[in-house]
């Protein structure tokens, strides 16, 4: 067949083609259209969250001269539909049937045509629930609390462990102590600890940061701490309740909040619900049939061999429906997550939030919320949240009813693959409107937005150590929708590969000053412009080297412009009815005449421009 004899169009970021743009709230109806260069007929296939299929007939609304094509139309209603539409549409034309779906890498916008299954467009549709502002309009530091600082006097180190290794200067590389078979047999200590974490609070203040969000704080065994030893107990070595309690009262009074990882999936083995070693003076599911924690863990062949987290047997999984770890976990009086809320903290990050069964999120969500009604809660998730298939279940995180947040892994790609030139301005914004489609507004512009954290190699080690290709970063991740992460040691240049060197020590004293003065301007931007963090964002058209967007908020505009370009560009800023003022470089004015100007980006120069 011959299709040349009829095009077929659906862009569903235009207006006229899908309205309204992108995610919308439970009920509201959605405008479909498509474009046809012939006269057909037209179908339309949808298929709901549970996968159940159904062809519509579209509405024939005629020729439209100013398009240039025959109009067909469909509305859908989405008010029994929480989750998940995808559609595409297959048109007859003269007895032969033509598939057109969205593009074959699922970003959404432009469509093509398919001779077998079609990639489907997708409406996302959600419960409108609120994100605390406090979260949503904040910068996040994060902190993985044995690397940053001790807060006792001469660098006492807390209570160390039996069997542990602590470095003799603060400045050591950090390293692990495997066995021939590659187990740790010795973790190691910096001596970190929450006094330090206090002691530096008006330095983090100076980020511009109000969210502290810390690497898990509860007793274990290991550094890292993803391997719970117990729930209820702050590990010896960083300190007690007590000085948690402090820490978050004397964060708040400088307008800072303390967002604590919640790992449930899995416990530690030595911990007191397992207990393999005998470390603890409880009876664990390890020791005994007749432990109260028993049913927690699912046994192949008693107790030996257990399901793990990902194959560490120091990490049992945890049957997280079990109604006592539940009951633990989150429901009781005092629960778990109750606990550490009343104790202070502003709301929890969910480690593996895939692991996690969706019933196991909502309870606790629900329950976050009667404790601290401006609690918020962040899962981590690597890839597209809206759409996330996990152990063949389609996910719910962003429905209404979970996830207040999750972490923004898929940006973070594209603003590192953008400033490497490995991908051009065109395709970054294509990607990143993809996001801004499936996502719910209020999700999106509470997304995790970081580049790097305790999980990814160091952000200018990624960037082959070139400093001008961080601050191009930088501009990127501050200025976008979403709540901005700094990981401790970022700003001061901190460099490292793979785990454990992506977890060196805070560098005290011996900070990159030209790096930390950079992000200290480009926080102390982003919290003075409102814009910044709650405007809406439109990007310019200039060529594939010259990243530009606007956001504005009211009568307020800000221009970004990025060139990752070895040459310089003159790009034109349109529509302007004020002069513009560099917020980079305050003295510089631009004077506007005929509502239009030019400005001179250098090569791999950034620019935030205010219209007055």
């Amino acid at each position: 067949m011959d299709l040349d004899d009829i095009q077929i169009f659906h862009d569903s970021h235009n207006l006229e083609l899908r309205n309204p743009f992108g995610a919308v709230s439970i009920g509201t109806k959605v405008r479909i259209r498509l474009w046809t260069s012939k006269k057909c007929s037209a179908y339309i296939n949808l298929i709901n969250f549970y996968n159940n299929q159904i062809e519509i007939q579209m509405k024939e609304i005629g020729w439209n001269s100013l398009v240039n094509n025959w109009v067909y139309e469909t509305e859908v209603d989405t008010l029994n539909n929480i989750g998940l539409i995808y559609y595409y549409f297959r048109v007859n034309y003269y007895g032969r049937d033509i598939i057109y779906g969205n593009n074959i890498e699922s970003l959404g916008g432009v469509g093509q045509v398919y001779f077998n299954e079609p990639v489907s467009y997708q409406i996302t549709i959600y419960s409108k629930q609120e994100v605390p502002s406090w979260y949503r309009e904040g910068i996040i530091y994060q902190i993985f609390v044995d690397r940053f600082f001790n807060g006792e006097d001469e660098g006492k180190v807390l209570n160390p462990k039996k069997n542990t290794f602590i470095y003799g200067n603060w400045d050591d590389s950090p390293m692990y102590i495997k066995d021939m078979n590659g187990n740790i047999v010795r973790w190691d200590f910096y001596g970190g600890n929450l006094l330090g974490v206090k002691k530096k609070l008006e330095y983090i203040k100076s980020l511009g940061v109000s969210v502290i969000y810390f690497n898990p704080i509860f007793d274990s065994p290991s550094c890292h701490k993803y391997d719970t030893g117990d729930y209820e107990k702050i590990d010896p070595m960083f300190g007690d309740e007590e000085i948690f309690k402090d820490l978050c009262s004397e964060a708040e009074k400088l307008g800072m909040r303390i967002i604590l990882d919640g790992v449930f999936s899995h416990t530690g083995s030595d911990s007191k619900y397992f207990n393999k070693f005998g470390n603890y003076d409880s009876l664990g599911a390890y020791q005994s049939l007749h432990s109260p924690y028993y049913r927690w863990y699912r046994f192949n062949d008693y107790p030996n061999l257990y399901e793990t987290w990902w194959g560490f047997s120091n990490m049992p999984n945890v049957d997280e429906l079990n109604p006592s770890y539940l009951d633990y976990i989150i429901r009781n009086d005092n629960s778990v997550i109750e606990k550490w809320l009343r104790l202070g903290a502003g709301g929890w990050r969910l480690d593996v939030a895939d692991e996690l069964p969706d019933e196991f999120i909502k309870i606790l969500k629900k329950k976050l919320k009667e404790v601290k009604k401006d609690g918020v809660l962040i899962g981590e998730v690597w890839e597209d949240a809206s759409n996330k298939v996990s152990y063949n279940r389609k996910r719910e995180y962003l429905f209404g009813n979970e996830l207040d947040s999750v972490t923004n892994y898929p940006l973070r790609q594209i603003i590192l693959d953008l400033v490497r030139n490995y991908i051009g301005s065109k395709y970054f914004i294509k990607k990143y409107l993809s996001l801004k489609e499936n996502y719910p507004k209020e999700y999106f512009y509470s997304t995790m937005n970081m580049l790097g954290n305790h999980d990814t190699e160091r952000v200018l080690t990624m960037l082959n150590n070139n400093v001008n290709l961080l601050k191009e970063a930088v501009v990127i991740q501050m200025t976008l929708p979403g709540v901005p992460l700094i990981y401790y040691g970022d700003e001061a240049g901190l460099t490292g590969g793979k785990d454990p060197s992506n977890r060196k020590s805070y560098p005290w004293g011996k900070e990159n000053n030209d790096i930390l003065g950079f992000y200290r301007k480009i926080s102390a931007i982003r919290v003075s412009e409102e814009a910044l963090r709650n405007g809406e964002i439109e990007f310019l058209e200039f060529n594939n080297g010259i990243l530009a967007y606007q956001r504005t908020l009211n009568k307020d505009r800000i221009i970004i412009a990025v060139n990752i370009m070895e040459k310089e560009e003159n790009i034109l800023i349109n529509n302007v009815d004020g002069n513009i003022l560099d917020l980079l470089d305050e003295d510089k004015e631009y004077i506007v005449e005929n509502r239009s100007t030019s400005v001179l980006i250098e090569a791999h120069q950034f620019m935030i421009l205010k219209v007055l």
